[in-house]
């Protein structure tokens, strides 16, 4: 399945106006985050690309995200329903609903500034180099699967 080009800047702008839809009461499908919390969420994969927030896994947890887990991640293939997450992406704790959108559009609008060509090749925290399809992959997949749970 193909995803929006997030490096794109109109794509990333539509991308945005789904967010911008979400209100502090909207509610899941599925799955048991708050709109708050899954924004939240969808941050962290923009925290480790941009922020030194989250430690590096280990070599051997590499290696085994790399075997077991990057295919999941940055394949075409949708993501199934309530899925378990890593310990770094569970939010668990009350969060700011405003805080968390405008968190996220700014990731979104810095991704589309950066462009492709700043991603080719750029290490993931835990997969080693990803091209600049997986990259976008990553964040579309992952944005467009929870902005689906939450209707928008």
């Amino acid at each position: 399945m193909p995803y929006p080009n997030l490096f794109d800047a109109a794509t990333a702008e539509a991308a945005v106006q789904r967010i911008l839809a979400l209100t502090p009461e909207t509610q899941p499908a599925w799955g048991k985050m708050s709109v708050s919390q899954m924004l939240a969420h969808v941050s962290v994969a923009y925290e480790m690309a941009y922020e030194g927030k989250h430690p590096r896994p280990n070599a051997i947890m590499r290696a085994v995200l790399k075997l077991f887990v990057k295919a999941a991640v940055v394949s075409p293939a949708p993501y199934k329903k309530n899925v378990p997450t890593a310990p770094a992406f569970k939010i668990t704790d009350a969060r700011e609903f405003e805080v968390e959108r405008d968190r996220q559009i700014a990731f979104i609008r810095r991704t589309a500034e950066l462009n492709a060509a700043h991603f080719g090749g750029k290490e993931s925290l835990s997969f080693g180099p990803l091209t600049a399809g997986e990259w976008n992959r990553l964040f579309s997949k992952h944005l467009d699967h929870h902005l689906t749970q939450f209707s928008v």
